[in-house]
């Protein structure tokens, strides 16, 4: 449905305790939908406080949300979905990485709780819509299709953790700030001007469930220590690790391996491998990705013609965008070359594709191909 449907809707607002959704609560609400708010308490044990701007989920947020929910003027509730959260979002992250893929916890819970979980216990309940405060837009077409777009303002766009809907969820998702420019400070002051005191309170940063941001330490009560070896490209030993879990494609810093490469320049880790739990590291231009492969192809909306195509790709949240040709083989695997190499793709991430500014779809990365290197072949030999 469009954001602008004339119709009056039974809408769910879910409501973090933050200002964006509460003032896409409010917006819903003052179109003329009959709103009702919900916070969702995915911790299993929740802290009384936020550290600052990290973390969400505390009882300080559910009261957040509730004081909000009040100044609006709406129904209120707070819907225990930990168990499901731990399941779908948490243990999941857990085993990617333990895998040696780095995961998208965000994309994973607008798939599995936000979009699943939640809408099908407001469709359950007489609800049309789910709302939130994603910036993104959802347009619907002449023949009744929708699409997904980017939001009007490209430096708010959430458009990538959303890529993972499909034409189901989309006809039930409301994004009333997605095709709004106003910057940030300017939904601060809205909040502000409708009594909201959340309009002051920091955005929440990093992943949810890790409030300290140490996502090491996090892995590791979890997966114990595995101490493995360091190599270069060569497979020479340089140092060793207390657990591959805790590395990244593309990381640099803490790599710990004492002495500077040949050449002088940093190091960066290539490649992860659980088998045998080593870590691999090398220099930056070996980090050059021609192409991947990506699994679970899910499409927002009408899936893409057979053969090959040229769109543009984002690899992260907060990434740019870049050229590809990409390609959908047997329905389920989804083959990318990219028209200049790009670095820090990793698998496990997702890859979400645009036409313009529509969100064709995502996949999660499977493997990646990279740039042979003269160097690297010599010294492997």
């Amino acid at each position: 449905m469009t954001d602008d449907a004339p119709r009056r809707l039974r809408v769910l607002a879910a409501m973090s305790g933050g200002v964006d959704s509460a003032v896409a609560a409010a917006r819903a609400a003052e179109a003329g939908h009959d709103v009702t708010g919900v916070h969702l308490a995915l911790s299993e044990n929740p802290k009384s406080f936020r550290t600052g701007a990290r973390g969400c989920c505390t009882i300080e947020d559910s009261h957040d949300a509730r004081r909000a929910a009040d100044v609006i003027g709406i129904p209120f509730y707070v819907w225990d979905l930990a168990e499901r959260f731990r399941e779908d979002v948490v243990d999941d992250f857990i085993a990617e990485y333990e895998a040696g893929r780095t995961p998208n916890p965000c994309l994973r819970c607008n798939e599995k709780i936000k979009f699943a979980a939640l809408l099908d216990k407001a469709l359950a309940l007489g609800f049309d819509a789910v709302c939130t405060g994603h910036y993104a837009t959802v347009v619907l077409r002449e023949d009744g299709t929708r699409e997904l777009h980017r939001a009007s303002d490209m430096a708010k766009d959430q458009s990538y953790v959303l890529g993972v809907l499909d034409d189901r969820q989309l006809a039930h998702a409301l994004f009333p700030l997605g095709d709004t420019k106003t910057t940030k400070a300017e939904i601060r002051e809205e909040a502000a001007r409708r009594g909201l005191f959340v309009a002051k309170k920091p955005d929440s940063h990093d992943i949810c469930f890790i409030a300290d941001g140490d996502t090491q330490g996090f892995l590791a009560k979890r997966l114990g220590t595995a101490p493995g070896d360091i190599v270069d490209e060569a497979g020479n030993r340089l140092g060793s690790h207390e657990g591959a879990y805790g590395f990244t494609i593309g990381q640099r810093k803490g790599l710990r391996i004492g002495h500077p490469a040949p050449d002088g320049k940093p190091r960066y880790v290539l490649d992860i491998s659980p088998v045998d739990n080593t870590v691999t590291v090398g220099p930056a231009e070996s980090l050059d990705v021609t192409g991947l492969t990506a699994i679970r192809p899910r499409w927002c909306g009408r899936p893409p013609t057979a053969g090959p195509a040229t769109y543009t790709a984002q690899l992260r949240a907060h990434g740019g965008e870049t050229e590809v040709t990409a390609e959908l083989v047997d329905g389920t695997e989804l083959r990318v070359s990219f028209a200049e190499p790009v670095r820090g793709v990793a698998p496990g991430q997702a890859i979400v594709l645009y036409d313009g500014t529509r969100v064709v779809g995502s996949a999660t990365i499977a493997t990646t191909e990279r740039r042979a290197r003269a160097g690297a072949q010599e010294a492997a030999q």
